[in-house]
């Protein structure tokens, strides 16, 4: 069995009204709520970029900046050039996921692969997948990271991958396989 509250008013411990109701169902916050709401709720910038449609092929054994032409979406038109640039006054902690489709082109050709996320230009985070004693074809690399960021700061995904062809190609199929996205946390 349910329980039910009924009231046409809460209020805090001051006694100041924070909820109020008319009877039509339809509630109505405090001022002061309305705002904490709106800040907590906007979890922007926020972008995903992928390569959807175009592979690139690379240099072998070499790090790599990913291309990532194509937006789904750009809150803030802080990505430009497979880069996301924190704007202006939106500096604090940053959600970001990332992923790279990595292919030999040929059976048994990939030793390892290395991902990068890359902050103002250095590596802050590597992801690795190495295969050496039993090499694939294909793999997918992926990560996550939260960083604390101030307006400026940038952020760029790279790629090495040894591949014994001496071909790699980062795919780009539909499939969004190779992609960066991220978001500024609220609450933090």
């Amino acid at each position: 069995m349910a329980s039910i509250i009924k009231a046409n008013q809460l209020q805090d411990f001051g006694g100041n009204s924070i909820i109020t109701s008319d009877g039509s169902g339809t509630i109505t916050l405090s001022s002061g709520m309305n705002t904490a709401v709106a800040a907590g709720t906007n979890s922007t910038p926020a972008f995903f970029a992928s390569n959807s449609g175009t592979n690139q092929d690379i240099s072998d054994d070499t790090g790599t900046k990913v291309n990532l032409g194509n937006e789904t979406f750009d809150t803030d038109n802080a990505f430009a050039n497979s880069r996301f640039t924190v704007p202006s006054g939106e500096g604090g902690k940053y959600f970001f996921t990332f992923s790279v489709d990595c292919n030999s082109q040929g059976n048994s050709n990939m030793d390892y692969s290395y991902l990068y996320i890359y902050k103002n230009g250095s590596i802050v985070s590597e992801q690795a997948a190495d295969f050496r004693d039993n090499p694939p074809r294909r793999i997918t690399v992926r990560g996550s990271i939260i960083l604390d960021l101030s307006a400026g700061d940038y952020i760029e995904l790279y790629i090495n991958i040894n591949d014994n062809s001496g071909s790699p190609r980062i795919v780009g199929d539909s499939g969004l396989t190779t992609y960066l996205g991220g978001h500024k946390l609220i609450g933090v």
